[in-house]
């Protein structure tokens, strides 16, 4: 199962997504898109047979009998990932987020494998690149992970700016683009227009220290982008400041997203994306 691995540099990484999404022991939970190729038709009075999971209790509880909502199926998901590749995810105290991102990305490439949905994916940094074509192929996931693994990030930064403007003319199927990187620096991030279009996901991968930096007093820092080098003293006083900037971004951030109707998860580097992905993929 596992030949196509052999040489490569990422098989510990492969494997490990790939058994997580295949192996029994995840049973139905094991495909992350379940539900998502479904759409809403109307609802009406329940009849022997049908699903109780699609019973709305609201409704039923006001009309006095129980009413299921009905599905019409649609026949493929249009499934696109686009990792979002800067210097910064060259940083993690427990694994770099560079790390977790590939992962992440390889447990959605396999997941769709699984269900037999073909994916297509995208990289961003300055524009918008082509990384994979659509394939529903096993063997797609590795030629994915090793283009963004060969990825130059050094003194790449994100121009969020022109993120949703890149897809209009891209994506004429309505799709599902889920979205992977880091995301400090937001403030320009427009996602509205393409929400309205589209069902965005955005996966937030974050390292525990940027949201709450130590006191580590003087020390030689080098910007990844810029490349410029710089003695700092990061006190009490300013690991506070830090602090308080991302949050401040954050929670922008966020109100932007809450507001487009954008579903959003995060990451940290000390913990296992499959765990994080499960209970909200199962929501979305």
């Amino acid at each position: 199962m596992y030949q196509y691995l052999k040489g490569s540099s990422l098989a510990p990484l492969l494997i490990k997504a790939q058994k997580s999404v295949f192996s029994s022991h995840i049973g139905e939970h094991s495909t992350f898109f379940k539900g998502l190729g479904s759409e809403f038709i109307e609802l009406r009075e329940y009849a022997s047979g049908d699903d109780i999971k699609h019973i709305d209790w609201i409704i039923s509880s006001k009309m006095g009998k129980p009413h299921v909502k009905v599905f019409r199926e649609e026949k493929e998901l249009n499934l696109v990932f686009v990792p979002l590749l800067n210097a910064s995810l060259n940083f993690g105290t427990q694994k770099l987020k560079f790390e977790i991102l590939k992962e992440t990305l390889a447990l959605l490439a396999f997941s769709s494998v699984k269900q037999g949905d073909a994916y297509e994916t995208y990289t961003y940094t300055q524009a918008l690149q082509l990384c994979t074509k659509k394939s529903k192929h096993i063997f797609s996931v590795r030629e994915l992970l090793e283009k963004v693994d060969t990825q130059a990030l050094l003194r790449e930064d994100i121009n969020y700016d022109k993120l949703a403007s890149s897809f209009y003319k891209i994506l004429q199927k309505r799709s599902f683009i889920f979205f992977l990187g880091d995301f400090l620096n937001t403030q320009s991030l427009d996602i509205a227009s393409l929400a309205h279009k589209h069902q965005v996901v955005i996966i937030i991968i974050r390292d525990r220290f940027e949201e709450n930096p130590l006191a580590l007093g003087r020390m030689n820092v080098t910007d990844p982008i810029s490349g410029l080098h710089a003695d700092v003293k990061i006190d009490k006083s300013a690991a506070l400041k830090i602090k308080k900037k991302l949050l401040e971004e954050d929670t922008l951030l966020f109100a932007k997203l809450n507001k487009s109707g954008v579903k959003y998860l995060k990451i940290y580097t000390d913990e296992e994306p499959l765990v994080k992905l499960l209970p909200f993929m199962s929501h979305l």
